[in-house]
């Protein structure tokens, strides 16, 4: 939901306001959508080397040829295109260049596949003249940090030169991580609470079923998912597993005291970006910051500042789902279909709450904390992650068939999960088939990965 233009303006007097703007979200069902965002690393085909932004096979062409070729407008900061917008979709730049669909909020699953196959066609279209060659996996498997580029936005900047103060893995986030997440709507304050609780109890889950990343700089890194590792060691101020949600009287109040303790980065003052990284939002609602001395925060900044918190599940106008590696075509369609299977169905999530409800704060944090090495085989009560998989799949598949939203051949959504299936029956997650290929028919180089899993 776009802010009005008016809104934008009007500086933040209250509490309330914040309040109000994440409350502006609630959406009667039958207005529930579904956005599915995905990242991916971006390789020359001859050296597999990242593009740099310049260059003639850089990332500003690929961009400006997208553009011009399929009908996207272009988005500059200063002469440079970082992204492109249609139809309420956007492509997007991440730090080291990660080229991100943010798909359009779309009605079903079946229209998010075919938006995410549409785009990949496009974008291999242009990729094929310049050389270029693009791969879904969670942490880049090759290049070591100082040898990805930087993308030319304000913001990274800044974040550039504030993360290693907070964290030692928080540029690796930024240069060698692709995720692809969903959001989805909420009806009222109480169904926003219910499915946070669930989906972030459950994030764990998602983390091992779509672990890729078990490689740093050519070799095994001992993690299956890695991507999901830095994030434990980014940012405490901005990440994790929101220990608050799971308190009684959570909701949105609670929510913006959380965002109001983050620390900002920036503010956008007249097209160009302010670093304010490590200073205090209150104050600046106050117009109290030493840089902008009686400047008060606007409800555009407050939307600024909502982007820049990083939990496992983020609360805007819409809750996104943030725990899954990015992956091959078929798993950016898996991922909606998994949540919207939990949360767009009352049965289904009453039966995933009851899954989880009974989970304690340590056993959250313990799902957190070893999935990303041991993913489905991390023991768990009298089981395993993996139990916990196959329980949740079969609520998600039991969901999106009484969604009953139907492709022309008939088939319902709960097609789209059939990839976890095979994941847990086969009890392998995709970073256990890359090493299971590193140590044989690669023959202990990860160089292959770059063919046989591009797009």
């Amino acid at each position: 939901m776009s802010i009005p233009s008016a809104v934008k303006r009007t500086p933040i007097s209250s509490r309330q306001q914040l309040v109000d703007y994440i409350a502006a979200g609630e959406k009667p069902r039958e207005a529930w959508r579904i956005g599915t965002e995905h990242e991916k690393f971006g390789f020359r085909t001859d050296d597999l080397r990242p593009p740099t932004f310049e260059g003639e096979r850089g990332i500003k062409v690929l961009l400006e040829t997208l553009a011009s070729r399929y009908g996207w407008d272009v988005a500059r900061e200063g002469e440079n295109p970082v992204a492109l917008s249609r139809n309420g979709a956007s492509i997007t730049l991440e730090p080291a260049g990660q080229l991100e669909l943010s798909g359009a909020m779309l009605e079903t699953i079946h229209q998010t596949c075919c938006e995410v196959n549409s785009h990949l066609r496009d974008v291999r279209s242009v990729a094929d003249e310049l050389g270029l060659g693009f791969l879904g996996m969670g942490f880049q498997p090759k290049w070591r940090r100082d040898e990805m580029p930087w993308m030319p936005k304000g913001r990274y900047k800044i974040m550039r030169e504030y993360m290693p103060k907070v964290g030692s893995l928080g540029l690796d986030m930024m240069t060698r991580t692709c995720t692809v997440q969903v959001n989805l709507d909420f009806e009222s304050e109480a169904d926003m609470v219910k499915k946070f609780r669930t989906s972030l109890a459950l994030q764990p889950i998602a983390t091992a079923l779509f672990a890729d990343s078990p490689f740093t700089e050519g070799k095994p890194n001992g993690y299956q998912s890695y991507r999901s590792h830095i994030w434990e060691d980014t940012d405490a101020d901005r990440t994790g597993m929101l220990d608050f949600v799971f308190d009684d009287g959570f909701g949105y109040e609670r929510y913006i005291d959380y965002i109001l303790d983050v620390p900002m980065y920036f503010s956008l003052q007249n097209g160009q970006y302010l670093d304010l990284a490590g200073q205090d939002f209150k104050k600046f609602m106050a117009g109290e910051l030493p840089a902008l001395p009686g400047t008060h925060a606007t409800m555009t900044d407050f939307a600024d500042h909502l982007t820049t918190a990083f939990p496992e599940v983020r609360l805007k106008q819409y809750l996104e789902m943030r725990g899954a590696d990015g992956g091959p075509w078929n798993r950016l369609c898996a991922l909606p279909a998994l949540w919207v299977g939990l949360l767009y169905d009352d049965e289904a999530l009453d039966a995933a709450w009851n899954l989880v409800k009974d989970f304690t704060r340590t056993e959250r944090h313990a799902l957190r904390d070893g999935v990303p090495k041991q993913a489905l085989k991390l023991p768990f009560r009298h089981g395993s992650v993996r139990d916990l998989a196959r329980e949740t799949l079969k609520i998600a598949a039991h969901g999106l068939k009484r969604r009953a939203r139907l492709n022309q051949h008939g088939a319902d959504e709960s097609i789209f999960l059939e990839p976890l299936i095979e994941i847990v029956e086969a009890n392998q997650t995709p970073a256990e088939r890359k090493l299971e290929l590193f140590h044989g028919a690669w023959g202990g180089s990860v160089d292959p990965v770059f063919k046989k899993f591009a797009y």
